[in-house]
């Protein structure tokens, strides 16, 4: 059964999500992200590979004389949430088992090699598979629920990733905080981004209902919308 999926970012007035080029400066978000993430609650959240490599700590996992069954493994059934992370060309080394407290949840393909798979366990790295050499995004949210119970899901980027979802019709609602700031130049990943093979590609969404707002304590607006998609 499919989780239901949350898109959950925060933003600027014109949708750029790099904080980095925002402008004023002096505008910071400080702490709202993850204390919009804490107030929507969820089983687990999802990000990119991009977004993912962030978090890693290690540069490379050794080889290994190994081989591992291409199965799900996890290094623990039992967590508040999990941080699941995309990582279909197995680029990653984690150097660590969780991010904040949430145990590491990656998505590989069959493809990926056995020195990373021991890499993973040695780790505490949990992982799951999806396809034989490329990521079925479909699959993904299912594996998730029968494996580890996941009823709510939060996809939290990147952009790239959104967009992913969005275009495969699994996001259920939208959460956003827009900021009072801009980024006003071209270069920076929107909050539902794409690569030019996807460019042309619409999102299957046939509706957006507005179901709640909240004016923030910095000038912020949140912003939650159902989503409806085109049915198959």
């Amino acid at each position: 059964m499919k989780p239901h999926m949350i898109c959950h970012m925060i933003c600027s007035l014109d949708g750029r999500i790099l904080q980095s080029r925002w402008r004023p400066k002096s505008y910071k978000p400080g702490d709202l992200f993850e204390d919009l993430h804490d107030r929507i609650g969820g089983d687990a959240w999802i990000v990119g590979r991009v977004t993912g490599q962030e978090f890693a700590k290690g540069d490379r996992y050794p080889e290994t004389s190994e081989t591992f069954p291409r199965e799900p493994w996890f290094a623990t059934r039992k967590a508040d949430a999990f941080g699941v992370v995309l990582d279909e060309q197995a680029k990653i080394v984690w150097g660590r088992g969780d991010i904040g407290g949430d145990p590491i949840v990656v998505v590989l393909t069959e493809a990926v090699s056995d020195a990373h798979l021991a890499g993973l366990r040695a780790d505490g790295v949990s992982y799951i598979f999806a396809g034989s050499d490329a990521i079925d995004l479909r699959a993904v949210p299912d594996i998730l629920n029968r494996e580890l119970g996941v009823e709510t899901l939060l996809v939290e980027g990147g952009g790239t990733a959104n967009g992913e979802f969005l275009r495969a019709g699994l996001i259920d609602e939208i959460s956003m905080a827009l900021c009072p700031a801009i980024d006003g130049a071209s270069g920076a990943p929107s909050l539902f981004h794409s690569g030019e093979e996807d460019a042309d590609t619409p999102a299957p969404l046939t509706g957006l209902t507005l179901t709640h707002y909240e004016v923030l304590p910095g000038g912020e607006l949140w912003l939650r919308y159902r989503v409806e998609n085109a049915a198959g």
